[in-house]
């Protein structure tokens, strides 16, 4: 069984700042990946993510309103705790 974090059509909308009418159209289409789970859509997160990188308004969408507007802020500044190696 595949562990994969699963959020609903409104947690979808939210965190990606666009309505739930274009998730529910994106389900629709097959573009989303789901599971119906006591009568609600649970939409795969990693499917979610990649279907917003592919559409353009979509993607600017997240970036203005959604969890994209966040990124700057969750970048590692202190070079001690990056994953990466310093100097790279």
């Amino acid at each position: 069984m595949e562990n994969s974090i699963r959020v609903s059509i409104s947690e979808a909308a939210i965190l990606f700042g666009i309505h739930t009418r274009t998730i529910r159209r994106a389900i629709a289409s097959g573009e989303l990946r789901y599971v119906i789970v006591r009568g609600r859509y649970k939409i795969n997160f990693a499917s979610l993510v990649t279907w917003s990188q592919k559409t353009a308004t979509v993607r600017n969408k997240r970036d203005a309103r959604g969890i994209g507007q966040f990124v700057d802020q969750w970048k590692i500044k202190n070079m001690k705790f990056s994953p990466r190696e310093p100097g790279k």
